[in-house]
């Protein structure tokens, strides 16, 4: 078996292919004058893992590109962060459910897929082949416990959260909430304030994906308000669009760290471990 990824997730291919003790294959990335992309791989093996976030149009064309380049091996797809799988409704005539689109897409070629915190595991049935979802909510305990928390609160933003909140508290036997929310339009959010005993703690709020930041830094403002000593804000996925991590900063947050399903300078966790055990799981 070797590891082989996109240009964009090259960080955590070269800890997946640490991590499992495989080879890891050469890919050399180039684009045509008139903006078409290309690349080249190395010698491949007859069981690949292709890793490969997509976060745009390129992103997702490279790993296509990438798995036909591959079409010769068996092909395990480890999809660390899947753009457009949060498009997964239709709420008008003529749209496209784009988060089955891009599954089919992605099926051609590949033996089974992995997603990694997926917005929604529903959408793993538009895959074309077995599909698996991971969490990293041990991997964010096994961090915080580095961390000296005074009397942790472990925070999701919203109820949908709220099961991801918990399963990281479980980790270090640390208490577990949510704030309810109340989305007024596409920028703006209302937080309903909820008993939090949030008093001289350390909060650390919790989700899938950072994206605006803007549920974070309202909730900071709430939790602030009712006594909170300091605030952190981890996620799996660090979109972080429109200037998000200095604002959360600016919103008094101390610290903001994501994974590295998407390679950010707050990348302070990885994904690696986790992908390599059910990669195992899967050989056994």
């Amino acid at each position: 078996m070797k590891v082989i990824s996109t240009e964009s997730s090259q960080i955590l291919a070269a800890r997946v292919a640490r991590e499992a003790k495989c080879e890891i294959v050469d890919v050399r990335f180039s684009r045509f004058p008139d903006g078409e992309l290309y690349l080249r791989t190395g010698t491949l093996d007859e069981e690949m893992v292709i890793i490969g976030s997509i976060s745009d149009s390129d992103t997702l064309v490279q790993l296509l590109l990438l798995i036909d380049a591959c079409e010769k091996s068996e092909n395990q797809l480890v999809l660390p962060y899947m753009g457009y799988a949060r498009q997964d409704k239709q709420f008008n005539p003529g749209e496209p459910l784009s988060a089955r689109a891009i599954a089919r897409a992605l099926s051609a070629g590949v033996s089974g897929v992995m997603t990694v915190n997926i917005h929604d595991e529903g959408v793993l049935r538009h895959f074309g082949v077995p599909a698996t979802n991971i969490s990293l909510a041990g991997e964010i305990g096994q961090y915080l416990k580095g961390k000296d928390l005074l009397n942790p609160l472990i925070l999701a933003p919203d109820e949908g959260a709220a099961t991801f909140g918990r399963m990281v508290a479980e980790t270090g036997g640390w208490d577990a909430d949510h704030l309810c929310k109340t989305r007024i339009s596409g920028e703006e959010v209302r937080m309903e304030p909820r008993s939090l005993k949030a008093d001289s703690r350390d909060v650390v709020i919790v989700d899938d994906i950072i994206s605006t930041g803007g549920t974070l830094a309202t909730a900071a403002h709430l939790l602030f308000e009712q006594g909170a000593r300091t605030i952190y804000a981890i996620c799996v996925h660090g979109v972080l669009t429109g200037g998000a991590y200095t604002h959360l900063l600016s919103s008094g947050i101390r610290e903001v760290v994501c994974s590295d399903t998407l390679e950010r300078g707050c990348s302070r966790y990885s994904a690696a471990r986790e992908i390599v055990a059910r990669i195992g799981d899967a050989h056994t």
